[in-house]
């Protein structure tokens, strides 16, 4: 996924063995500082969250949440990355989002 404001960016669900992760791909071209929200949901509400600083350049960059151990079946798992400008939470604006999509027939 790409932002008219500079940032690109690309979700995917890791698997190895027993334990599942999420992972995004982006590039922060806006100049600025940005946060970002990882998050890594699981069958039955289970979620993991990670805060990620992308840095103010146009060099290519990765976050992950932490590996947690697998439950449901495979492609159970989705991840979103979103992406926030600077500035007070309740007022930063949302640049972009980008979600990973389900193996077909996965249920979760």
């Amino acid at each position: 996924m790409v932002a008219p404001e500079g940032v690109e960016a690309q979700s995917c669900v890791m698997a190895r063995g027993n334990t599942v992760w999420a992972r995004v791909y982006y590039r922060n071209t806006t100049g600025e500082e940005l946060r970002s929200v990882l998050t890594l949901m699981g069958p039955g509400g289970r979620t993991v969250e990670l805060h990620c600083a992308p840095a103010a350049h146009d060099e290519p960059g990765t976050c992950e949440t932490p590996r947690i151990p697998a439950s449901g079946t495979p492609g159970s798992a989705t991840a979103i990355a979103e992406f926030m400008g600077a500035g007070p939470v309740e007022e930063a604006p949302l640049l972009l989002r980008a979600g990973s999509e389900r193996a077909p027939g996965a249920r979760g």
